[in-house]
């Protein structure tokens, strides 16, 4: 029997403003299981990015139930959502949120580092960068000398190199052209294919073609 990895249970987010409340979400319930590949559609401001944050343990609920791998992150505190943040969950993000002043190679290391509490040893972050077409004179390179398709796929080895139960994906090809997003797409395709469960926001239909199943959020709701 395939294993629930993310359940949600009227998951709620609320954000208080003194113009009046935001109700982001208003009571999700959907459950993914191990080894799916599913995308998250809807308009602008339906509430995508801060169900991915839920999932990803970026923000808390307001109200409801999040379970990851069985394990109840309501019941966490904030060391525990660290470290599982750390270890079974990679998020990939549109704008690649690499750290400017380290090298490729370097902002692949370093959640490597943030695990282990020391540098890798074994091969593994140059072997990732090797696999999503990163050789070593540009794994040498900062960000800011690299295309934005070179940095995506910078971006997706940093996420696999604790080897997470989870990948997330915030707008994965937002910001790409559409030769490199197809290059990407493939790339999550052949993860997906190897076993790894990927969530992925998108608003765009091509990219979520890709999935197994597509979710729509609409006004903070499952549609």
């Amino acid at each position: 029997m395939i294993s629930p990895v993310i359940e949600l249970d009227d998951v709620k987010k609320v954000y208080p403003l003194p113009s009046g409340d935001v109700k982001a979400l208003r009571g999700i319930s959907l459950r993914i299981d191990e080894g799916e590949f599913v995308a998250i559609m809807g308009p602008s401001g339906s509430g995508k990015s801060t169900l991915l944050n839920q999932i990803g343990c970026l923000d808390r609920p307001t109200s409801g139930d999040l379970f990851l791998a069985g394990k109840n992150t309501r019941e966490m505190d904030d060391r525990e959502l660290t470290s599982l943040r750390l270890t079974s969950i990679g998020y990939i993000f549109q704008k690649f949120n690499l750290i400017p002043l380290l090298s490729a190679y370097e902002n692949v290391e370093y959640p490597y580092i943030m695990k282990h509490r020391k540098n890798d040893d074994t091969g593994r972050v140059r072997d990732l960068l090797a696999q999503v077409g990163i050789d070593e004179n540009l794994s040498a390179h900062k960000p800011s000398e690299l295309s934005g398709g070179q940095q995506q796929r910078i971006a997706i080895a940093r996420a696999l190199v604790n080897d997470p139960a989870i990948l997330l994906c915030d707008e994965p090809t937002g910001n790409l052209d559409s030769q490199t997003s197809l290059q990407i797409m493939e790339i999550l395709a052949g993860l997906h294919g190897r076993g790894r469960t990927i969530v992925m926001v998108t608003h765009n239909p091509e990219t979520a073609g890709y999935a197994d199943r597509t979710i729509t959020i609409r006004d903070g709701m499952v549609a």
